[in-house]
């Protein structure tokens, strides 16, 4: 049985000598008389029992019932890509094309994630951190590119430059709707850490940055690295994007294969593909996160962190803050605009934009209802259980969220056909494929709230008799509300602009604003599309603003 490392918070708390506090900066170390407390058998056998024991039925049957449907389209991709023998799958696979594919994919993978880090990390750290003149409104503003989809970030930009079309174009467009991904969870991370521990580095000697990279990066690095994997996840899954600024990645090769030819090898051998790149990078950000504990024992200072004075760097922040707004809000929605003020094709038929409007928000609620509920056993067993068995049922929550939407749509539609046929175009389907495609969204975002709850909390809870479930329902679900509350906004966003699996899967007369977007976008009508595109912007902003304007 694994213990924790020595400097993990949760060993320290769980040996600290009763009456002990923790200083400042080092909570979850015990000191008596002023030194340093030691660890007792006791302390590690409470140790080993925490992290030791399996996690109750009341967590790990839901949480293995998520991973079985998150896990259903690798069923369907191994019955089609072993159809025609191992020997013609792999022929796909080591193909010379499949190569460049795998090349150009990772490229752009790794130009977004890299973009999206300097992003996310400074916007977060100089919104929270720093007397950043209107630091709620750029917060704000941070957020709201989340509501624009990357199909509508790349029409703005093609039709305003057409020479973008390619890598540069499909990174630009990319990188602007995915870095909040890494600015929210950062940015809820600084407000969690104690200022006590960045004042301490400072008195003794070191400067804003070296206080930023010793103490604060450090702590961010959990926060980072999972909203860093999510961006990789929603670059490898894209498919709106590549589309319009024809660059061919997984996505695009796969969706014209199913376009192009009744044989769907091709195209599941493709799809394998993407699901061993999606093994790899959960992998690589487990590594990143380590091992160590992110809670403190003790609330730390009751007072918020001073913000830093930016002095003479205050317009140079004022700058970057504005042109990151300008290029990621303000120009799309300006050439939507341009589009409705000036397209002679634009059609404004209220009650149908109201119709689509309203089908829009019933099933993105719906599937963020259901992806919350399923992601919620699978984040807490991530972030309190630590074993194969746990990284197993994370790893299978990401299976589907790297796979195109059309492979995800076609494996429920071969599923339902054969062995649930009632399901088949009807809406239960298509929730179903929302919550494939976004489980990792809201299980990351419920494991880093899990993460910052003492789990000492929930120790006191059962030794005061709780039951497992009792302790879910009365600690551990109320002290990760906020985060959990997050997460379910933020699937609300992507499924209302989910487009592939929508397209295949949605009722039969249902249209969604998504779909109706690339139906008049591909028709050449751009102004018809642009009313669409606006309620879309619209309706996605809401929820974007909340989670920008929450401040603990």
């Amino acid at each position: 049985m694994r213990t924790p490392p020595p400097e993990s918070a949760s060993s320290e708390s769980a040996s600290r000598p009763a009456g002990a506090s923790a200083p400042a900066g080092r909570e979850g170390v015990g000191t008596v008389g002023g030194a340093r407390g030691f660890r007792t058998e006791a302390g590690r056998r409470q140790v080993r029992t925490r992290t030791g024991r399996r996690p109750p039925l009341i967590l790990l049957v839901p949480a293995c019932a998520a991973a079985l449907l998150a896990l259903l389209p690798l069923g369907y991709l191994g019955v089609r890509a072993l159809e025609r023998g191992p020997g013609y799958a792999w022929k796909i696979v080591a193909d010379e094309r499949t190569l460049q594919l795998l090349g150009r994919s990772l490229g752009l993978t790794a130009a977004v994630v890299a973009a999206c880090l300097v992003l996310g990390v400074s916007l977060a750290w100089l919104t929270v951190r720093t007397a950043l003149p209107g630091a709620r409104a750029w917060s704000v503003l941070a957020t709201l590119p989340l509501a624009v989809p990357s199909y509508v970030a790349a029409f703005a930009w093609l039709s305003a430059e057409p020479g973008l079309a390619g890598f540069g174009g499909a990174a630009l467009a990319l990188t602007l709707v995915s870095f909040p991904y890494v600015q929210l969870p950062v940015a809820a991370a600084l407000r969690g850490i104690d200022p006590a521990q960045e004042e301490a580095a400072r008195s003794l000697g070191h400067g804003p940055l070296g206080t930023f990279l010793r103490v604060t990066l450090p702590q961010l690095r959990p926060a980072a690295a999972g909203g860093a994997l999510l961006v990789a996840l929603y670059v490898l899954s894209d498919f709106g994007a590549v589309s319009l600024m024809r660059y061919d990645t997984f996505t695009r090769a796969i969706h014209t294969s199913y376009r192009a030819s009744f044989d769907r090898t091709p195209a599941a051998a493709l799809s394998v593909v993407l699901v061993v790149m999606t093994v790899a990078l959960v992998t690589a950000e487990a590594r990143t996160r380590g091992r160590a504990g992110h809670t403190r024992t003790g609330t730390g200072t009751a007072r918020p962190a001073v913000p830093l004075p930016l002095g003479r760097w205050r317009p140079l922040a004022l700058l970057w803050c504005g042109a990151v707004a300008a290029v990621a809000v303000v120009f799309p929605l300006g050439t939507l605009g341009y589009w409705l003020a000036v397209g002679s094709s634009a059609t404004w038929d209220l009650g149908g934009l109201a119709d689509t409007a309203w089908a829009t928000l019933g099933v993105a609620a719906a599937g963020a209802a259901l992806t919350t509920a399923l992601a919620l056993p699978v984040g807490v067993i991530a972030a309190r259980y630590r074993g194969r068995g746990a990284r197993l049922l994370e790893q299978a929550a990401y299976a589907g969220h790297a796979l195109p939407g059309i492979t995800v749509a076609l494996s429920l539609v071969f599923f339902a056909v054969r062995y649930a046929y009632p399901l088949y175009q009807r809406l239960p389907l298509l929730v179903g494929a929302y919550a494939v495609l976004f489980l990792p969204v809201a299980v990351a975002a419920t494991r880093a709230a899990v993460l910052q709850a003492p789990p000492a909390l929930e120790d006191v809870a059962r030794s005061l008799g709780r039951r497992p479930w009792q302790v879910l329902r009365e600690v551990t679900v109320p002290l990760a509300a906020p985060g959990v509350a997050a997460g379910a906004a933020l699937t609300f966003v992507v499924c209302m602009k989910e487009l592939p699996a929508t397209l295949l899967l949605r009722p039969t007369g249902m249209d969604t604003l998504a779909t109706r977007l690339w139906t008049e976008t591909g028709a050449g009508s751009f102004a018809a599309a642009a009313p669409y595109a606006a309620a879309l912007i619209l309706l996605a902003a809401v929820p974007s603003y909340l989670l920008g304007r929450h401040r603990t």
